[in-house]
């Protein structure tokens, strides 16, 4: 059986490993599309702020792992996929035939139409081939215009901020991090960072860029212009499904897939930040691209190829962000479901000590989660939310003192036990 891999990040790694295990004699090959050995996109910021070295982002240590695990790693761009005769294309216009395959490809950067995005100097931070190039110029003092504060783009800033640079960052959106937190949470977030010395223009969009006295300068919609030595945009990510056209996979946002990772064609799967998937609470497709859910999906998707059978849960936030040297978590709904469909919400906010807190409630059940400041014994929000428990009277409780989260789920363990 030829197993075929698209895709060498985490995802596709742990597919291959779990393969191998499940069966020992199988034909196992990796594809990407970088000339590096696959490498955790993860790792990038610690390469940036100068903690490891472009091989310590590599996922496997040992030179000779993969040969020992005879995973057959392939560099090369795949550009179409043909089911009706189960092979796949490459840019060179080689085939490679496959009894069963898995789509890995993860997500791509989002370059916005702005003009001059293209100019030298410009960069995404998605590959450690762009973090190379970032860090030749990111040097301590130059000047660094980053647009967007999401998730990704709050993690670029913490490592630009530990080279010493002077940062500009411009949100679209009406906060920093809106996709994991609320209002108040992301208006807290800004204040951290803007007491940490980084400017925050949001609700505000980069309209142009163009070259000027030696450097960069940035039309914002406000009207205002700003110099930089240096722009990094980091304006969002996407499903990588474009070199898909036309081979009869379903997709919409991203390729849709069940809970057992199959697509709608015959033997090929998908897993990982390239899927829509079933969501843990709706039920419905969503793209959910974080790490915890990429790795499980791997593991479901390799078993099943292997004709086991196992199936996800469905697919749930789990946030952790560390935003210079200030926590903040959401998990599941963490925006909550109207007042109509039984939904509750209690807010704690200190703003002095940066520290918030907010839970979510579906009738008696706790369906999301959002803090700042808190690092004891917070897992214990991911463990209410994901165990679906009924939390009875203690829902009163929390909706009195939200802190006493800890008690709760040690409450409705002991109950489920």
């Amino acid at each position: 059986m030829k197993h075929i891999i698209i895709g060498n990040g985490p995802t596709g790694l742990i597919a291959a490993e779990t393969l191998r295990r499940l069966l020992p004699d199988a034909e196992i090959a990796l594809i990407g599309d970088e000339q590096e050995p696959p490498y955790s996109r993860m790792a990038i910021p610690y390469f940036l702020q100068g903690h490891i070295s472009d091989a310590g982002t590599h996922l496997r240590k040992a030179h000779d792992h993969y040969v020992r695990h005879k995973i057959h790693l392939i560099q090369g761009r795949v550009t179409k996929l043909d089911a009706q005769t189960k092979q796949v294309e490459f840019a060179d216009g080689e085939r490679l035939p496959y009894d069963k395959l898995l789509i890995a490809t993860g997500s791509q950067p989002i370059r916005p139409p702005v003009p001059g995005i293209d100019l030298p100097n410009v960069h995404t931070c998605w590959t450690i081939e762009d973090a190379r190039a970032i860090a030749a110029k990111a040097q301590p003092g130059s000047r660094v215009l980053q647009i967007g504060a999401g998730f990704i783009g709050c993690i670029i800033m913490e490592a630009l901020a530990a080279r010493g640079v002077k940062l500009t960052v411009v949100e679209m959106g009406d906060r920093m991090v809106q996709r994991m937190m609320t209002a108040k949470a992301g208006a807290m977030i800004k204040r951290w960072v803007e007491q940490k010395g980084v400017a925050v223009h949001l609700n505000a969009a980069v309209t142009a860029i163009s070259a000027k006295d030696g450097a960069l300068a940035a039309q914002l919609s406000s009207g205002a212009e700003i110099a930089a030595d240096l722009v990094i945009c980091a304006a969002g990510v996407k499903p990588a499904i474009g070199f898909l056209a036309g081979s009869g996979i379903a997709m919409e946002r991203g390729i849709r897939v069940d809970t057992a990772m199959r697509t709608n064609l015959p033997d090929v799967f998908a897993a990982g930040d390239v899927t829509e998937t079933p969501g843990f609470h709706s039920g419905q497709p969503e793209v959910n691209a974080i790490q915890p859910n990429a790795a499980e999906q791997a593991q479901i998707a390799a078993k099943n190829m292997a004709g086991n059978s196992a199936v996800s849960q469905g697919s749930l936030a789990i946030n952790v962000l560390d935003t210079l040297g200030l926590i903040s978590t959401s998990f599941g709904e963490w925006s909550g479901v109207k007042k109509a469909a039984g939904g509750t919400t209690v807010e704690l906010v200190d703003e002095d000590r940066y520290r918030y807190l907010s839970l979510q409630f579906e009738h008696d059940v706790l369906i999301g989660a959002t803090s700042i400041g808190w690092t004891d014994h917070v897992g214990a929000l991911r463990g209410l939310i994901q165990t679906r428990a009924r939390l009875g009277a203690w829902r009163e409780r929390l909706l009195d003192d939200p802190t006493d989260f800890m008690a709760a789920y040690l409450a409705t363990a002991q109950q489920a036990a």
